[in-house]
Parts: C-alpha cells; structure tokens; sequence
C-alpha cells in the first residue's frame, strides 16, 4: 500500500503572513471565520459593533498563534461606521489582501406595517453600502499587487416574506459578479457566499428562539437535517480566500444543507 502522505505535504492555503480584514467578527460565523483564518497563519484586523466580543475575538486569534493587527469598532448599518471602517481599510499599518465582508442583517415586514424609508437606507447600508465601500477601498492595493480576494457573505435573493435586507442582498450579488470580471486579470477574485441556516446568534437566539420552531424549520426546508455551525461556512471562507482557490471568481456558493430557498409550503 502506498505510504501515508507526511503532514508537510497537506495543503498549504498560501495564507501566512496574508493581511485579512474581516467585519462583523464579534461572534458567529464572522468570529468563526476569523479564528480559521488566524490558524492558516494570517494576520488580522477585525471590525465590529460590540468591543468586549470583538476583544475575545481578537483573544482567540491570538491562541490560534496569529496576530490581530487592528480592532475597529463600528456600526456598518449608520454612515459614520461604514466611513469609520472604510479609514481602517485606507489606512492599515499593511495593505488588505483578503477582505470578507461578513457584516449584515435582516429588516423583516409586511404590507401592514411598511418600513420608514429611514430602515430601508439602513438595510441597504448595511447589506450593499458597506461592502462596497470596502472593496472599493482594499481594492486599488490588490490591483497594484496583482493578487487579492473580496468575499461577501450574503444571503437568500428571493424570500417569500419580505425583508429590506433581501434587494441590498441581490444588489451586491449583482454588483460583485460585474466587479470580478472587471478585476480578474489584476489577480483578484470576487465571490460571494449564501449561507442557509446557521447556528449563529441571529439565527438561533432572532429568528428561531426555540428547539419545536427550529425542528419546523429544519423539516420543511433543510434537507441536511440540522443547523450549520459557523466553522463549516468559515472553512468555505478560508478556502476561497486562498491562492488554492486562484481560479474561483464571480461565484455564488451556497452554504446551506441543501437549503429550500422558496417554500410554498
């Protein structure tokens, strides 16, 4: 039999030493990604609304044996934040190789009680603004150094109860396509992630509070039979931030047990 390949000979994801600039890293899947890229031996700088979760983010990227570059604390739903996270990309100590914009959030209604159009700007800051934003920043570094990756967590395009979130969602689904082919002979990709239910604290603690209502959920409309945890979708994560992954752009991958996005039911 053939003898078992040494652990030197596993893949290298060519992430150590790569600057990687992740938002919404306070918890779940951002945190998550966050600590799978520190163990790949990438430096980071983390951006969040709550400073105490983003220190023990940062804590954990630290045991992982990476270092935290920056910690910046913002609120990518208001102007100020998105201006404030758009500075830290501007003027890191290193230029941002890997951008992952995982910040974003759902803005449920129904035709009983339309949003104000103060909550739609919000939705749409939040979910298109700000990843926009930050790309456009990261990017004029990456095209001078003919390598970066830009990867967008974003969600279900079509939802059969409305949700401000959902439009700014497809916007930067449609917006990243038409980057990634603007930029792939400068080296870079651009791809986009869908995840279905994770156990994140949105999902679990917002959306699904309790065991009988996720049980449902999982019934009519996940055929893997349970909740994702966050370290499978950071795992897609790291691998497309990766010179592994050279060839992937313009992608939206779903993350998501097979996940039934339109329920008639």
């Amino acid at each position: 039999p053939a003898a078992s390949p040494r652990r030197d000979k596993l893949m290298d994801l060519g992430l150590a030493g790569r600057h990687c600039f992740v938002t919404g890293a306070s918890a779940g899947i951002g945190r998550s990604t966050a600590v799978a890229l520190a163990a790949e031996g990438a430096v980071l700088s983390i951006a969040g609304r709550d400073e105490a979760a983003l220190a023990a983010t940062s804590d954990m990227i630290v045991a992982a044996g990476a270092s935290v570059l920056d910690v910046v604390a913002c609120d990518l739903s208001q102007p100020e934040g998105i201006g404030i996270a758009a500075a830290a990309v501007a003027q890191a100590k290193r230029p941002v190789e890997v951008l992952v914009n995982n910040a974003g959030g759902g803005r449920p209604y129904d035709l009983d009680t339309p949003l104000d159009a103060g909550a739609w700007d919000e939705a749409f800051g939040l979910n298109f603004t700000a990843a926009r934003r930050l790309a456009e920043v990261a990017l004029p570094a990456m095209r001078r150094a003919r390598w970066g990756r830009i990867i967008t967590i974003t969600g279900a395009l079509v939802l059969k109860r409305m949700n401000a979130a959902t439009p700014a969602k497809a916007a930067i689904a449609s917006w990243s396509r038409s980057l990634s082919i603007q930029v792939a002979a400068d080296g870079i990709t651009i791809n986009c992630i869908a995840p279905g239910r994770i156990n994140s604290e949105q999902v679990r603690n917002r959306l699904f509070p309790t065991e009988e209502i996720r049980r449902r959920e999982i019934e009519l409309n996940v055929p893997a039979g349970r909740f994702g945890e966050p370290e499978e979708l950071a795992a897609v994560v790291t691998f497309l931030a990766s010179t592994r992954a050279s060839y992937v752009t313009g992608a939206m991958i779903p993350v998501d047990g097979g996940f039934l996005r339109i329920d008639l039911k």
